[in-house]
């Protein structure tokens, strides 16, 4: 398995992303994606030779005669099409020659050319251009009133800079789009911010307000991280509903297609403090699959105060993620720090009384990055919240190893325990919540604010076993924080494999905090598994912490 590249968000504006050509190749995380073209509009350049303004009598096709849609047509379509064998797409007829990653670096969708550009209209829409990574476009269509009608994008929608403008054919259309965006005034009423944008494979990313850029969704994941080929189903084409004036949500479907399943997809998009996306997703298999990932979420975690030893850098952590969290309908909450494994990791939580699950961001000021261009305190954290019965199944979290951050190497789904067959038809239903999330403090239950490991034993003394380490969690908050230092409370700690072999628990002097400690003999054992919480007074006072040492 290999990691997926980031990209424009910091490739383009911030270094060169070498490893953006292993995209090509596949990973575990995205063929073409590439976390690409998400960003800010890349500035431009400080030589601006733009290519031509279109001529007033510029030749344009014949608009394509409309059609009638709705959400139950394209569910009849796509059950028809998963009867049918597959049909890998082919690369679009190229419109600029030889393209590459400074070419594309000089291309950028023309604000003047956004759809929806009307008075009252809260969302634009912009397209990505074809080529270089994105060669397999895809197609857009708009909706008004029960009818479909498609979109056409042609080099005039588009500036080109510098050398490149030259090579540019002018007023040709183009055979599709890599994707596109959708802009609102999320920050400010009188500026389109970005909102969300959909680009390669099955992938997009929603922005809420304060917030930039960070961990990924898709629409579905199959056979990930099982040590064979894994496949990337693909949206390969939208429709988006018109907004009319006022309105504060937008609604669009997509198209899901790969070799072992079809998909109908809706999108109900609302914007704010949180960004929520609402979506339902029908799926038709061609084929048996092994492994079904729902609700799929992707994510960078390099480094935090845990191993940080590992990287020479003065940045105290680098990660868009730095936890995944489980919330149970009872509302216990689930902490499990994400890691950077010496090699491919995976933890399964069976989770029958699930309310909530996603990759969390709870480090939010600038001193815990101390990153002033990647600003990782305003990654967004996402929990996807099922709607329905989605009967038996488990969340899955994949962590690969790497040494770049500019990888993606943290992957979570949920995972039904009853295998998708051919010619089954399943349909799941759930609410994406994009913002910062898992940071509220108020409740009975203490949070899990720190988490440190290091060498066992007694700081200072030599001599600790090797397969001794110490495992240190701060809580804060809840019913704890206004306890004495010397309340009765009991820390509550299981392992498998390895053995416990000293535990304590003390008052923060001079905070409202706790520390947990723990030290465990690893003995023989690869993986150690642990879970630990604070209970006291008849009750649990704490989140449950739960980690996975994988020893090298």
């Amino acid at each position: 398995m290999s990691v997926k590249p980031r990209s424009f968000e910091q490739g383009l504006c911030r270094l060169d992303r070498r490893t953006l050509l292993s995209a090509l190749t596949g990973s575990v995380v995205g063929a073409a994606f590439a976390r690409s073209a998400l960003a800010q509009d890349v500035a431009e350049p400080a030589s601006q030779t733009k290519a031509d303004s279109p001529a007033p009598d510029a030749q344009t096709s014949e608009p394509a005669a409309a059609q009638p849609f709705s959400f139950e047509w394209l569910d009849a379509r796509m059950r028809d099409v998963a009867q049918a064998k597959y049909v890998a797409p082919v690369d679009a007829p190229e419109v600029i020659a030889d393209l590459d990653y400074d070419d594309y670096r000089k291309i950028q969708f023309d604000p003047k050319s956004a759809r929806w550009d009307e008075e009252g209209v809260l969302f634009r829409l912009h397209a990505f251009h074809p080529g270089w990574l994105y060669k397999q476009t895809v197609a857009i269509h708009e909706v008004v009133d029960g009818t479909q009608t498609p979109m056409a994008f042609s080099t005039d929608d588009f500036l080109y800079y510098n050398d490149l403008a030259p090579r540019v054919p002018q007023h040709v259309e183009l055979p599709g789009v890599a994707g596109f965006r959708l802009n609102t005034p999320l920050n400010r009423a009188d500026m389109f911010d970005e909102l969300i944008a959909f680009v390669g494979a099955s992938y997009f990313r929603a922005l809420s307000r304060d917030s930039s850029y960070g961990l990924s969704a898709r629409g579905l994941a199959i056979n990930t991280g099982l040590g064979g080929e894994e496949e990337f189903p693909r949206f390969s084409e939208f429709w988006l509903e018109r907004p009319t004036a006022g309105q504060e949500d937008v609604v669009l479907y997509a198209a899901l297609d790969s070799p072992s399943c079809t998909g109908a997809y809706r999108f109900v998009i609302r914007p704010g403090a949180e960004t929520t996306v609402d979506v339902t997703a029908k799926l038709h298999f061609r084929r048996d699959v092994e492994q079904l990932g729902v609700a799929p979420l992707t994510s960078m975690f390099l480094f935090d105060e845990k191993n940080s030893d590992v990287f020479d850098d003065y940045r105290p952590q680098v990660h868009d993620s730095n936890a995944l969290m489980v919330v149970r309908t009872d509302g216990d909450v689930l902490w499990r720090p994400l890691n950077n494994p010496p090699r491919l990791a995976s933890t399964y939580l069976n989770e029958p009384d699930l309310k909530s699950f996603g990759l969390i961001q709870r480090d939010r000021d600038f001193d815990d990055y101390q990153d002033a261009g990647a600003q990782y305190q305003d990654r967004p954290s996402v929990l996807v919240q099922p709607q329905g019965d989605w009967g038996a199944g488990s969340i899955r979290l994949v962590e690969i190893p790497s040494d770049l951050e500019g990888n993606d190497n943290i992957v979570s789904f949920w995972v039904p325990s009853e295998k998708p067959r051919a010619g089954e038809s399943r349909e799941y239903a759930y609410r994406l919540r994009w913002g910062a999330l898992g940071t509220d403090r108020d409740g009975d239950r203490a949070w899990i604010v720190n988490t440190l490991a290091g060498k066992g034993g007694t700081s200072g003394v030599s001599g600790a076993k090797g397969s001794l380490r110490k495992f240190v969690i701060d809580f804060d908050g809840g019913l704890m924080a206004s306890l004495p230092d010397d309340a009765q409370m009991e820390p509550v700690v299981t392992l498998s494999n390895g053995k416990i072999q000293h535990v304590a628990l003390s008052k923060i002097a001079n905070t409202t905090k706790w520390r947990l400690v723990i030290d465990v003999d690893g003995e023989s054992a690869r993986i150690v598994e642990l879970v630990a919480h604070v209970a006291g007074f008849g009750r649990k006072l704490t989140e449950t912490w739960i980690y996975q040492w994988l020893r090298e």
